[in-house]
């Protein structure tokens, strides 16, 4: 599917399940919209150029888009596509996480050292948290309670209840994306440049181990059962497969030319998931990875696909009844973390 030459950044998939959203980096201004029944294209939402990445109400009713350049919060409408209100922010928001209640929306400002918490009824900023420095990301435990923030070294815990920082885990140089397992009880943390994942316990705060992975891990996803965790490893062009269980990498799946992300999308049926990952047979049983591709020697433009060198390995280490899509570059993001 062809969505237009422009840089996807970020994939997302609606509490539902009917709808993919492809966020676009630099002068790109609108956010593409699939439609999963068909596969097909629906209209564009208009947005600011550079938009990073969404974020969904639990009853999807709402999307909150994050617009890195622009220091703005767009809150959509999900149902009409159409901009509701413009939530001015921090410097350089990264993406945002919304809380299980729908209540508040929390955003890293990466050059601010600070949180923005919005309130979902009113769509405004109620307080800001200072955290470590350079965060990029967070992530929220199952219960709402804590939200764990990847900051450039640090991993700060802020409890929801007050908005205030309540620990500060010491992780790896320059940590990425984070992740917390369904149960809740553990924060899986990458750790750019140590080429590492970190294990914290949510309950203690305390790291319980460095999981060593590939270069660059840019994306991690756990399974919605809590048994695996993948790994987008940038640099390494594959992808760490984590058994929790253990915290051992049992696997490693060619991804193609530079992976920066990994979405695991649940599988109803058979025929969904040979729509999606485009197996023909034994359909449940098989991830394939689908990536889009850009040079790393020439940094070019291209958006061709190019199917995944690993479909063998993929098939010995797949999970049952969930879909792997391994995407996308993000140059934008690249440059900021090499700025770290």
């Amino acid at each position: 599917m062809n969505i237009g030459s422009s840089y996807p950044s970020r994939i997302t998939v609606n509490p539902a399940g009917t709808r993919v959203y492809v966020t676009k980096q630099h002068d790109y201004t609108d956010i593409s919209v699939i439609n999963t029944a068909t596969n097909t294209l629906m209209a564009p939402i208009i947005v600011g150029p550079s938009t990073y990445s969404i974020a969904f109400t639990p009853d999807g009713e709402k999307i909150y888009a994050t617009n890195t350049f622009n220091n703005t919060i767009y809150a959509i409408d999900a149902a009409t596509n159409k901009i509701t209100a413009n939530i001015s922010v921090g410097d350089s928001p990264y993406e945002g996480v919304v809380t299980p209640d729908g209540k508040k929306v929390y955003v890293p400002n990466y050059d601010s050292n600070t949180v923005s918490v919005i309130d979902t009824a009113t769509d405004t900023v109620i307080t800001t948290v200072p955290v470590g420095s350079l965060p990029s990301r967070v992530a929220v435990t199952s219960d709402g309670n804590k939200v764990y923030v990847a900051n450039n070294n640090t991993v700060s815990v802020i409890d929801t209840a007050a908005d205030t920082v309540i620990a500060t885990v010491p992780v790896g140089t320059s940590s990425h994306e984070i992740v917390i397992s369904p149960d809740g009880n553990k924060v899986y943390l990458g750790n750019f440049y140590n080429k590492s994942v970190t294990v914290i316990n949510t309950k203690t705060n305390t790291i319980t181990a460095r999981v060593p992975v590939g270069e660059w891990p840019m994306g991690i996803a756990v399974t919605p059962d809590g048994k695996k965790v993948y790994v987008a490893n940038g640099e390494s062009d594959n992808v760490s497969v984590i058994d929790t269980a253990t915290a051992t990498v049992t696997a490693t799946v060619n991804a193609g030319i530079y992976p920066t992300n990994v979405v695991i999308v649940p599988l109803k049926d058979s025929n969904m998931t040979a729509k999606s990952t485009g197996a023909t047979s034994n359909a449940t049983e098989e991830i394939n990875a689908a990536e889009l591709n850009n040079s790393k020697k020439n940094n070019s433009e291209s958006d061709n696909d190019s199917s995944s060198g690993g479909n063998e390995s993929s098939k010995n280490n797949s999970t049952p009844g969930f879909g792997l899509l391994g995407s996308l570059t993000c140059l934008y993001g690249v440059r900021k973390l090499r700025k770290k």
